[in-house]
């Protein structure tokens, strides 16, 4: 396997940007995804193909507290050097000489990577997961009139000021997983406009961090001697702009020339969109899986606060609503564990069953609270139940059914504040554990009266939108001049299966909607009832 050398700048088209390569020369894209278990590479030829991935697991820090988490960058640096070798064994089994025309970076979203003014690391980084700092997620959006979620990486660092001063004090910037290895290639302080939304919020106007509250935040912490915030943050990119190259340290970090462009690092969430090919207003990425994450592309900005709406940007700047949900499809899993304790087994046998049986259950009506659900207001877990039972309706696939419609309910729930701002939904793309059984697609479509593609959601998805970004900014250097939008709908996603709602069953599912959310209205008593004295 051999890698074509690049030349230094990062501002030539690919004929410029090249040496001339044996005919058998495969040119491509690396996408890197440094997610919170360990980071994996893929490369993708032209026509983004993956031809090949490499993967390297990573863990957290140990002995911590009770719900905080940290890793350290230089894990990644190891994980990462790690997955390219392991992509090279790979390549070299195929016997591929490849080109690297781009690469493109995601990772997991609102870390906070803190470096001084050299550049280094200044220890652990507090991950998307850690609790701390919860009370100043609470603080900041009270001041801002915008939601600032505990995870948000300015709340974090508000939590450092007060706890961990020497540490802020030293401080000269501050970035994401995704960032710090962007830096780590190129030498500079940049980030995608969607991991950056998932530090500071994002003003639409400018495509940039919100000037009135980084002058807020100053002024909440002026009596710290820290470095101001505006001066701490990444420099924002939207993709296909300009977010460096390979310099000698990337390059001694990959085994690769100098000069390959970066695409601006973005979050695992901007990337997944981009893997799902989604770009345009009312397109909504929903993933089933133990959580369930819906990012609906908006066409304006949110207005005002709910706890069940969280804020990010697509990579090209594109406002998107985030409707998550703490209990996905681990009730149904329970469900059908009770009657298997083979789940993979069980779900072959019963989800057939759950197809058949009526969009009413047989009367059955379930809530899957088995955690607590703060964006619906529910504090306390362990209130998961079935009503309705009887002899003539407890069947399995009532049963299970009837679980995996209360997930699908409290998702529209939850999405209902978008409507009430007349939020367009034109598509609904279904990824994660459902698409195993694709025909749950049309329930969806049903109970949301939209219609539903589903995707193969493979598991290199992150890394192969990372991928897709660059190609994109690739593109932008051969001057390019396709939005992001249109870019992506240029590219099909391999063997998408389509649902269309049937107006009768969007009817039948509306009525027990509207049954399930009378339901809802008991969860504070079965709070009060299931408590202990």
């Amino acid at each position: 396997m051999s890698y074509s050398q690049a030349e230094k700048s990062c501002g030539h088209s690919e004929k410029d940007n090249t040496k001339k390569t044996n005919s058998m020369t495969t040119k491509g894209y690396l996408g890197i995804d440094a997610g919170t278990q360990g980071l994996s590479v893929v490369f993708a030829n032209q026509a983004l193909e993956v031809l090949a991935t490499g993967e390297c697991e990573y863990g957290m820090v140990p002995g911590l507290d009770e719900g905080c988490y940290e890793q350290l960058p230089a894990d990644w640096d190891a994980a990462l050097q790690s997955a390219m070798a392991d992509l090279r064994v790979k390549l070299a089994g195929d016997q591929a000489d490849i080109e690297i025309l781009a690469i493109g970076i995601s990772g997991q979203m609102h870390g906070e990577v803190l470096a001084d003014e050299n550049g280094h690391s200044l220890g652990s980084v507090r991950l998307w997961c850690d609790s701390r700092n919860e009370e100043e997620g609470h603080e900041l959006t009270k001041r801002f009139g915008v939601k600032m979620p505990k995870r948000i990486t300015s709340a974090r660092w508000l939590w450092t000021i007060r706890n961990q001063p020497e540490k802020a004090n030293a401080t000269r910037h501050m970035t994401t997983p995704a960032g710090w290895i962007a830096f780590r290639l190129t030498g500079q302080w940049t980030l995608g406009i969607g991991d950056a939304a998932g530090m500071f919020p994002i003003d639409q106007a400018t495509k940039d961090y919100d000037r009135a509250l980084l002058d807020s935040f100053d002024e909440l912490v002026a009596s710290n001697t820290v470095t101001s915030l505006r001066d701490l943050l990444p420099a924002v990119r939207c993709a296909g702009q300009d977010a460096g190259c390979l310099n000698q340290t990337g390059a001694a970090l990959l085994e690769l020339p100098e000069g390959i462009p970066v695409a601006p690092a973005e979050g695992d969430q901007p990337a997944a969109l981009a893997g799902s090919l989604i770009g345009n207003a009312g397109m909504v990425s929903v993933s089933f899986g133990t959580s369930v994450c819906a990012n609906s592309v908006g066409d304006r900005t949110f207005e005002g606060v709910s706890e069940a709406v969280d804020h990010f940007c697509a990579p090209d700047g594109k406002p998107i609503n985030m409707v998550w949900l703490r209990n996905g499809t681990t009730y149904m899993n329970s469900m059908v564990e009770m009657l298997d304790v083979n789940r993979r087994a069980g779900f072959d046998a019963i989800m057939p069953k759950v197809l058949e049986a009526g969009p009413d259950c047989g009367g059955l009506l379930a809530l899957p609270f088995m955690d607590d659900e703060p964006g619906l207001g529910i504090s306390r877990g362990g209130t998961g139940l079935i009503v309705g039972l009887n002899d003539t309706n407890a069947t399995p696939g009532n049963v299970v059914k009837a679980a995996l419609l209360s997930t699908m309910f409290n998702l529209k729930l939850g999405s209902e504040v978008l409507d009430a701002q007349s939020f367009p939904r034109t598509d609904l793309i279904l990824t994660g554990g459902l698409t195993k059984t694709p025909k749950l697609g049309q329930i969806l479509a049903d109970v949301f009266d939209t219609p539903v593609t589903v995707l193969d959601s493979a598991e290199e998805g992150t890394a192969w939108g990372a991928a897709l970004m660059a190609k994109f900014r690739h593109g932008k250097l051969a001057d390019e001049t396709k939005e992001w939008s249109d870019f992506l709908a240029q590219h099909t996603a391999a063997e998408p299966t389509r649902f269309q709602p049937a107006a009768d069953f969007v009817a039948q599912y509306d009525t027990i909607y509207q049954r399930y959310k009378r339901l809802m209205r008991l969860q504070q008593q079965l709070d009060k009832a299931v408590a202990k004295e």
